[in-house]
């Protein structure tokens, strides 16, 4: 009896902290439906009798929304994709193939998460600006191409796959390209998974890097974009509120399809065999 009361103590607590969560997300939305008056109304409206669903059709016609989506949706599925790369060959490098310094080498470059890149910001923006990439998309994809945080995560679960799986597939006289393209990789989807969810969101929301390289409105990102016309239609509350979500969205539509995959990446991510 007394389980059951601390259990169901324990997902009330657990209800109750998802609503405070996701209060915020649900009065973005109701102020997106909503004209400008009303947002800030006193007694805060929580529902919306009457929406302006026109909110919805004006943001794309007073704004460039199509070309800050685009630009962003662009940046966010390379950005992923090169992560994925790099991050799991890499990863595939360190955990199942010996060379000498190799346990050396990948301390040194999981030691550059513990590096705030407002220490090495300015270089990288001198090296930038010598490639002649500043002002462009492709600055931001170099930059952001490589990481050390998902070389860790795909080394960690790499680890937990036996290595008499591989060194069957090498008497069979599979290359090292061949177990890493037909045996690794279709071993890893959930920690892939969980890797590209973390870069998309991380590279979707990135406000920082492309105010340093993107200077021109027709390469704005959709964080950049909802900046200036911010600051362009600072009473439109309700504009505001729905170029918000339009920025959430996505992201949130991305997770609720993946979070399977999320949750079993991460939860795997740690094991080794």
């Amino acid at each position: 009896m007394t389980t059951r009361i601390v259990r169901v103590l324990a997902y009330l607590a657990l209800a109750a902290a998802g609503i405070v969560v996701l209060l915020p997300f649900y009065w973005m939305v109701m102020s997106s439906l909503k004209t400008n008056n009303d947002v800030f109304s006193i007694p805060v409206r929580w529902i919306t009798s009457d929406p302006v669903w026109s909110n919805y059709a004006d943001i794309w016609t007073r704004s460039e929304m199509t070309t800050w989506l685009g630009n962003t949706v662009f940046l966010s599925a390379l950005v992923t994709f090169l992560q994925l790369l790099t991050g799991s060959f890499a990863a595939y490098g360190f955990s199942k193939i010996q060379f000498p310094g190799r346990d050396v080498l990948f301390l040194a470059y999981i030691g550059t998460l513990a590096v705030p890149w407002a220490s090495y910001m300015v270089p990288q923006f001198v090296l930038m600006t010598k490639f002649q990439l500043t002002d462009t998309i492709w600055s931001i994809v170099a930059l952001q191409a490589f990481g050390a945080i998902g070389v860790f995560m795909m080394k960690q679960f790499y680890e937990s796959i036996p290595d008499e799986l591989l060194d069957a597939a090498r008497i069979d006289g599979m290359s090292e390209y061949g177990i890493y393209r037909r045996i690794m990789l279709p071993l890893s989807v959930p920690a892939l998974a969980s890797l590209a969810l973390i870069t998309l969101v991380n590279t979707w929301n990135d406000y920082l890097g492309p105010l340093l390289y993107l200077r021109s409105p027709d390469l704005w990102t959709i964080q950049l974009g909802l900046k200036s016309f911010i600051s362009q239609y600072n009473a439109e509350y309700a504009l505001i509120m729905t170029g918000s979500v339009l920025s959430v969205l996505p992201v949130v539509v991305i997770f609720l399809f993946g979070q399977r995959y999320f949750v079993e990446g991460v939860a795997t991510t740690g094991l080794k065999g």
